[in-house]
């Protein structure tokens, strides 16, 4: 009964996405002419493919935004190790993740902007790749794609699977739940990124027997080569950081700039030479809080002009794409965005650990709080969690007043990272050839 009720509101679902493909095809038009979709490769999201399907067994790794997609890279290159017959193709849906991932993929790979949950779309894309398996990351949850892989008789596995609280209000509501259940029963592996999120797995249906863990591919970060011209870069910023106190603030989105603003006036006042640099979640917000700042006559550097460090520099605005990991190895301190105004849901934490820094971040932290919660069970000292602007102007300049203090949160990081990040790769490879690729 649940199964047939689930059917049913799939095929309201289907019916709506038709009837509406040609409102969405507009949409999509007009997201091309805002500089939100690729200016050439945007009839991919409509399924039409500009690569040809190579002959043999092809897996289709999907991840809609880039911190999605750089943790879905390690799990690649380990399927290319062991399964060298395999054809690997990566989609991913947002500009900026393109942007990076194209140059971060294992040679080979083949790289295409995912299609729309739109029938069409997916049935074109289904039938020119005709994968043997699907693996989605992380809460890609679209009814045409599933039922239309299962249809047609293809694997499916969701990877680092998690589940904010508002979307499993939306799929748990009594209307979509058994669409919801229909569509978890399809999968032959969820790997949950959490305790929590397997019961919420559980709760929308799943079948137990297909829920494994494997640890948060979050911590699986691997090292990327540089060119000689970025490491040069680097490497100059570091003398001219040298002898400065720094910190950075990472990741953070609208409204946050002003928090984080306010904390540097504070600092300054103590420490008139100290830097802050200011990476937000959009380059198009850095260069907006660069001007502003210029505005008010505040001396800013700006990094996609390769401006250079001068003795009254005190701000750093990076609005370039790529380089978080880069500007983590320079600063000694990360306050991670994204976490210190109601309604955000907090980012990463643990590139900045791995990196050894110092880490910091608000106290709105979403789903991952789970990871802040993991590390400082590992080492209490790894993830200093502040309530707000005050406690972060504090804590601010206790670290950079004290270097013991410093050093012992930035050893903290670094030990809980390695501790939680040992092993991850080959236990998802375990369960990927286990579940899914052992039937390719």
């Amino acid at each position: 009964m649940a199964r047939e009720k689930g059917k049913l509101v799939y095929m309201v679902y289907r019916a709506l996405s038709y009837g509406l493909s040609p409102l969405i095809y507009l949409h999509l038009r007009w997201r091309k002419v805002q500089g939100l979709e690729h200016p050439f490769r945007w009839p991919e999201r409509l399924g039409r493919s500009s690569l040809a399907r190579p002959p043999g067994p092809l897996v289709w790794f999907h991840a809609v935004s880039l911190g999605e997609g750089m943790a879905a890279i390690p799990v690649i290159k380990r399927c290319l190790e062991r399964r060298p017959d395999l054809n690997i193709l990566m989609t991913t849906t947002t500009l900026s993740a393109f942007e990076v991932i194209k140059n971060r993929l294992p040679s080979g790979v083949m790289y295409q902007f995912a299609p729309l949950d739109i029938p069409a779309a997916i049935d074109t894309f289904l039938g020119h790749w005709k994968p043997n398996a699907i693996v989605l990351m992380e809460s890609e949850l679209w009814p045409n794609l599933i039922m239309s892989a299962s249809r047609d008789g293809i694997a499916l596995a969701l990877l680092n699977a998690r589940m904010s609280t508002k979307s499993f209000n939306n799929w748990f509501g009594p209307l979509v739940l058994p669409l919801t259940s229909l569509m978890l029963s399809k999968f032959s592996l969820i790997s949950p990124l959490s305790t929590m999120q397997a019961i919420r797995f559980q709760l929308l249906q799943a079948p137990p027997y297909v829920i494994h863990f494997s640890g948060d591919l979050k911590y699986a970060i691997e090292e990327f080569d540089m060119s000689y011209r970025t490491r040069t870069w680097i490497e100059g910023l570091r003398l001219e950081l040298t002898h400065r106190p720094v910190w950075m603030a990472s990741s953070i989105h609208r409204g946050e700039e002003e928090v984080m603003l306010e904390v540097h006036k504070v600092l300054k006042e103590v420490l008139p030479d100290v830097l802050s640099i200011i990476v937000p979640r959009h380059f198009q917000h850095a260069q907006e809080i660069a001007l502003g700042l210029q505005r008010e006559g505040v001396n800013v550097a700006l990094r996609s002009c390769n401006d250079k460090l001068l003795a009254r520099t005190n701000i750093y605005v990076v609005d370039t794409l790529g380089e978080l990991r880069d500007f983590y190895r320079l600063t000694p301190i990360a306050v991670i965005g994204g976490s210190f105004l109601p309604g955000l849901t907090g980012h990463n934490i643990s590139e900045a650990a791995a990196a050894g820094c110092a880490v910091l971040t608000g106290c709105h932290v979403g789903h991952f709080g789970h990871m802040v919660q993991e590390m400082q069970r590992v080492t209490p000292l790894s993830v200093l969690q502040v309530s707000g602007k005050l406690e972060l102007q504090k804590s601010l300049l206790e670290l950079l007043s004290n270097k013991r203090i410093l050093e012992a949160r930035r050893a903290a990081a670094k030990q809980a990272f390695h501790a939680l990040s040992s092993g991850i790769i080959e236990n998802v490879w375990n369960i990927l050839h286990f579940h899914v690729f052992r039937k390719v």
